[in-house]
This record gives structure tokens, sequence and C-alpha cells, in this order.
């Protein structure tokens, strides 16, 4: 069962990461797209699809099938996976912080440039290097 529970941990990381470094590349796009504007519009339902379809769901996921992994393996009490889950948590704020910027868009009351969601696709990349070399090589 650890095994069928870690295989779907991993799809689900997946999806979720998928969604996480897509999502504000498509901000990146939307923020020089005139308001209003046909290009604009289309932005906002791709942002929307891609977070309640793909991005929500398998975020659950990895929390669900990520915590029953900590209690089934028994590593819940290893530092290395409570400073992953810090990490992860992180990671889960940061999507909340997605989550509001899909909503901004969505009112047309976004005010960021595009070179801040430039930066900010490349948090979630460091979060997810971070998190794999805990998962990985348990340093401690």
């Amino acid at each position: 069962m650890v095994l069928w529970v870690k295989a779907l941990h991993v799809v689900a990381v997946i999806a979720w990461m998928a969604g996480m470094l897509y999502l504000p590349r498509l901000f990146v796009y939307h923020a020089d797209a005139p308001k209003g504007s046909a290009l604009s519009e289309t932005f906002k339902v791709m942002e929307r699809r891609l977070l309640k379809a793909i991005v929500n769901p398998s975020m659950i996921l990895v929390f669900v099938t990520g915590i029953a992994l900590a209690f089934l393996t028994g590593y819940w009490q290893a530092p290395w996976l409570q400073a992953k889950f810090v990490l992860v948590l992180g990671l889960g704020g940061l999507h909340g912080y997605f989550a509001r910027c899909v909503r901004a868009f969505a009112a047309d009351a976004n005010v960021r440039p595009a070179g801040f969601y430039r930066v900010m696709n490349e948090v979630p990349t460091v979060l997810m290097v971070l998190i794999v070399i805990l998962a990985v090589v348990k340093p401690f």
C-alpha cells in the first residue's frame, strides 16, 4: 500500500509543480495584455481553469498523500521531513498567493508589472529543488 500512496504522491507533485510553474508564466504575459482585450480575457480563462482543474486538486492530493506517507513510513518524526514539510507549507502559501493573483487578474485589478511575475516564477523552482534534496538525500 505504501508504494501505491507514494506513486500517487509523486504524480500529484508533478501535476502541482507543473501548474505552479506555468501559472506565474501566464501572469507574465497577462500583465502586459491590455485590460479588457480579447487576449486578457483568454488569459483569465486559462488561469482560472489551470487553478481550478489542476493546481488546486493536485495540491490537496499532495498534502493528503504526503501526510499519509509520513505516518505509514514512520518518517513523521525525522528532522529532514519536518524541514521538508515547512518548505511544502511555503509552497502552499505561494499557491494561495497565486490564487489571489488569479482573482486580481479576473477583476482587472492587477497592479504588478510582468517583471514581478518573472521573479515569482522562480520561487516554486527553488522550493522544489530544496524539497527534492530533502526527500532524496535526507541530509539530517
